[in-house]
């Protein structure tokens, strides 16, 4: 039988594949089957007349630990994950920078993040490079604009640091994604569409 490069790196990923912790796959949910679908499509019904584009939502579970990629953009039409990576929690939700998030806020300089359902707006161009403004749709996240709650890309958000440390470092509680994916994400979510965040 031969051996080339390709099969043998088909082994050690399909090796590795069951190392994943078990309870951080069951937050985020598999590649077909995300754990918050359910509850952001109830949101995206919700919400309708707040949320005109409905091709593509993003989901934020903050039940797994941030060594894990816990931001999906799904595929509405199929419910398939078409993307993951990673995405920061506020420091303010985790005070011992555990990499788990303990609380939630919407008050004003808690540096906390917030659940619940945002729609997407513009991009600017701010501190942290190109970025795009978020509204809270809901009571636990309302004060999203005036708290300046965002996405954009942050040099503490990496594959690499969580694989290194464990996790990955804490945002002001802003939805912050490596500096890597922060592109690709303003594209694939533009304005007008749904993320939806829940622990």
């Amino acid at each position: 039988m031969k051996f080339n490069r390709r099969h043998l790196l088909g082994a050690m990923v399909a090796g590795t594949a069951g190392l994943v912790a078990p309870r951080s796959l069951a937050a985020v949910g598999g590649g077909d089957s995300p754990a918050l679908l359910p509850q952001a499509m109830a949101a995206l019904h919700r919400h309708a007349a707040a949320i005109p584009h409905r091709d593509i939502i993003g989901l934020v579970n903050f039940a797994a630990h941030s060594r894990e990629p816990r931001f999906q953009l799904v595929d509405v039409a199929s419910g398939r994950v078409i993307r993951t990576m990673h995405v920061a929690h506020g420091s303010g939700s985790d005070p011992a920078n555990t990499g788990w998030v303990q609380r939630f806020s919407n008050r004003p300089g808690s540096n906390a993040s917030s659940p619940g359902s945002y729609v997407t707006g513009p991009t600017y161009y701010g501190r942290h490079g190109r970025s795009r403004k978020l509204r809270g749709l809901d009571p636990e996240n309302c004060l999203a604009e005036s708290r300046a709650i965002v996405i954009h890309g942050a040099s503490y958000v990496d594959a690499r640091m969580a694989a290194q440390q464990g996790r990955i470092g804490r945002s002001q509680g802003c939805l912050a994604v490596s500096t890597r994916d922060i592109e690709d994400l303003l594209e694939l979510l533009g304005p007008g569409r749904l993320i939806y965040a829940a622990r």
